[in-house]
């Protein structure tokens, strides 16, 4: 398991079992761990989710035309104070487009 600091300063979480879920579901993420992580941590841009996730979205390395999205939870303690987080799932995507609609989060 590896960790990586949001924008929030959250560390988020990848345990073993989401990178399975992620690597089975999305077999083209196989050879992208480090970069699932990079993009939690530097992302180009985040933006809300539906359900109080957050998609960390940044330019997939070699494919200028596809995105990496990383999509994780952060986790509030018994006083609503952000303490933790983890990655829920990630996948690529040529359809940044889509994203937009989207209301940001964070951005540079």
């Amino acid at each position: 398991m590896h960790t990586a600091l949001s924008k929030n300063g959250i560390p988020i979480r990848l345990t073993d079992e989401r990178w399975l879920h992620i690597t089975i579901g999305h077999p083209e993420m196989a050879n992208y761990y480090f970069e699932v992580l990079e993009t939690v941590e530097n992302p180009e841009i985040v933006y809300y989710g539906n359900l109080d996730e957050l998609l960390a979205v940044k330019s997939l390395p070699g494919s200028p035309d596809r995105y990496l999205v990383v999509v994780d939870k952060e986790l509030a303690d018994h006083t609503g104070v952000l303490v933790d987080g983890f990655i829920m799932t990630a996948y690529s995507t040529s359809k940044a487009k889509s994203l937009e609609k989207r209301q940001i989060a964070w951005q540079p």
